[in-house]
């Protein structure tokens, strides 16, 4: 048969002799009696939405996904420096040490980690233009892959536990919250972590083939699929759940005071996020993975990388707290450099001033040795 081959912009399995072999764009090659492969039919160009009148269909799919490259590339570091400054903010205040922050923590920590896997990815993958990605099954490659995949799954149980404590703060009102921190730390790591080890270890056992960024039976990949789908329809329960234990909250008035407003606060963010978090899995998640090609690159690497940063957005830098806190910060830190500099100027002032040449005088006078003899002289001569 035909060995795998990579011809610049896809990987083509094994094929036996007159197999046809379908992939992505709907490109199709076969496997001829000589084991050599056809070429693509239909051409790049048109399989794939390109202009037909251009002779490099290739060229200009990997100028494209070169484009976009720097467009997640920049999505991606913008979201981790928005998500760094927001951690910081919220370490070094002592008044944002609560139960809520260090869940917004975790969640910032699992995004900062999905671009650390992004960026690892890319460099491990991607950095050779001239590796063969057919041949290519390395530990770093595998590892790479895993951590990436790792990350997605944090992301989306991290957010999970934002729905599941917004819907406790609400129906437990009188409860203190603290009891359920290392609940919720257990399980936005822990259940991650869980599912991945079963996914490394079928990998190794079913499916070791390439860098794991295939899945040529399409059944592996529901090991990360199906619990991140859970998460998902969980969270659009509490989303419908949540929002009927608001309406009746302020129809009834039980809510009182700035208990109420912090819940509304809390609960526009993270019903904010969970439709724009998860609308978008669903939509693809029951599709082949060539289906709607452009339209995943869109929503999941080209939208997806800015994700961190409109949560930094929602959780820190729009909160009305943080903006209050930061901006007594700033008025301390200007009252000390006054301070410091009326204390300076005035010491200064005090060093130059007339009086003080006449007071540093009459003090030698007064430790002076002449004087001192004079002094005994007058005494001998009194006595």
């Amino acid at each position: 048969g035909c060995t795998r081959d990579w011809d610049g912009l896809s990987c083509w399995p094994r094929a036996a002799f007159g197999e046809m072999v379908k992939i992505p764009c709907f490109l199709q090659r076969n496997c001829t009696q000589e084991a050599h492969w056809s070429e693509p039919f239909p051409p790049y160009a048109v399989a794939c939405g390109f202009d037909e009148g251009s002779s490099k269909g290739p060229e200009d799919q990997k100028s494209y996904y070169s484009a976009f490259w720097r467009v997640y590339t920049a999505g991606y570091a913008a979201s981790v420096t928005s998500l760094i400054t927001a951690l910081i903010v919220f370490a070094a205040f002592r008044k944002f040490h609560c139960t809520r922050n260090y869940i917004h923590m975790h969640l910032f920590v699992s995004f900062i980690l999905r671009a650390i896997a992004v960026f690892t990815k890319d460099a491990v993958l991607f950095a050779d233009e001239t590796m063969d990605h057919c041949l290519m099954s390395t530990v770093a490659c595998k590892a790479a892959v895993a951590f990436f995949q790792f990350s997605i799954l944090a992301n989306f149980f991290w957010l999970l536990i934002e729905g599941i404590y917004l819907q406790t703060l609400l129906l437990l009102t009188f409860v203190s919250d603290k009891q359920y921190v290392w609940w919720f730390i257990f399980a936005g790591w822990g259940a991650p972590t869980a599912v991945m080890f079963t996914w490394v270890l079928t990998r190794i056992h079913q499916q070791n083939t390439g860098c794991w960024d295939d899945d040529e039976n399409g059944v592996v990949l529901w090991i990360i699929k199906g619990p991140i789908l859970l998460t998902v329809l969980i969270n659009f329960i509490i989303f419908i759940n949540v929002i009927r234990i608001l309406v009746h909250k302020l129809k009834s008035q039980d809510g009182g005071g700035s208990h109420s407003s912090h819940f509304v606060r809390l609960a526009k963010s993270t019903l904010l996020l969970i439709p724009l978090f998860g609308v978008h899995y669903i939509v693809f998640a029951f599709f082949p993975e060539s289906t709607g090609l452009e339209a995943r690159l869109y929503i999941e690497l080209g939208l997806g990388s800015f994700q961190g940063f409109v949560v930094a957005l929602l959780y820190c830098f729009s909160n009305a707290e943080v903006q209050s806190e930061l901006k007594k910060q700033l008025c301390k830190w200007q009252y000390q450099e006054y301070l410091s500099f009326t204390h300076k100027h005035g010491t200064m002032s005090r060093e130059n001033s007339p009086v003080n040449y006449v007071t540093q005088l009459s003090l030698l006078e007064k430790i002076s040795p002449k004087r001192k003899i004079s002094a005994y002289q007058n005494g001998v001569t009194s006595v």
